[in-house]
């Protein structure tokens, strides 16, 4: 399974996995035109576009995503709040498994302050490959087994929050609205501990905040603890663990 980062954090986030056969693009809340760039004007070959919920840094090119001739597959929730019509908006619902090329795509519902905000579960029928996709939440209630990628939100350290906080008043504004809408990495750890870890391969930490984390850091402790590739998504790209 192949995954790119073409965008992550709350400039925006974009994501396109492929298993060779079928490609998705995960997200689209970087403008189209930097999508198509990503890509190498390759994005016509997408299959489907997954959008996890309506804030516009994961969803605000889903027009210009449709007018290219991609299907958005989303919550009711989410096709509500953004307006979405026409026959290019694909309706899916948490725990209703849906396919698109040779995913098989497994929706479920996650804690954020958006209407009918999803996560995905997404297992290749050409590779066996199983990608668990997870972001804007500050915990999940689900387990999962037999997951070899994993796209994990990290978005913050508690102790770089309230450190921050302590110094800067817009940082505590929003202390606990962070806490309480988005995945720590101290979160993140009790997760993992949590699930079957035993064929994991990759996992890329996203949706990182640029002040309340530490990329290097972050990739350390989950590479110690799974064992696996850990990568560290940046606005426009990733670094892998040495």
């Amino acid at each position: 399974m192949k995954i790119d980062i073409y965008g992550s954090g709350s400039s925006g986030n974009a994501y396109l996995v492929s298993d060779s056969k079928t490609s998705l693009l995960i997200e689209c809340g970087i403008p189209f035109k930097k999508i198509q760039e990503k890509s190498n004007f390759t994005i016509n070959q997408v299959e489907g576009c997954l959008c996890s919920h309506a804030h516009a840094d994961h969803a605000k090119a889903c027009c210009d995503v449709m007018k290219r001739g991609i299907d958005i597959y989303t919550s009711n929730g989410t096709i509500k709040a953004l307006g979405l019509s026409g026959h290019r908006v694909q309706p899916i619902e948490s725990m209703k498994q849906f396919s698109c090329g040779t995913f098989a795509i497994m929706p479920f519902d996650v804690e954020h302050d958006a209407d009918e905000p999803l996560g995905f579960l997404i297992q290749s029928s050409h590779t066996g490959e199983k990608l668990l996709y997870f972001t804007d939440t500050c915990y999940l209630k689900y387990k999962f087994e037999g997951v070899t990628h994993m796209m994990a939100e990290a978005n913050y350290s508690i102790g770089i929050l309230n450190k921050n906080a302590e110094t800067d008043p817009s940082a505590a504004a929003l202390k606990n609205r962070i806490i309480q809408t988005h995945m720590s990495i101290e979160n993140l750890v009790v997760m993992l501990k949590e699930n079957d870890l035993s064929k994991l391969q990759q996992i890329y930490l996203i949706h990182m905040s640029e002040s309340n984390a530490d990329p290097e850091e972050f990739k350390k402790t989950i590479q110690q603890l799974t064992g696996a590739e850990v990568y560290a998504a940046q606005k426009e790209g990733l670094c892998q663990s040495k």
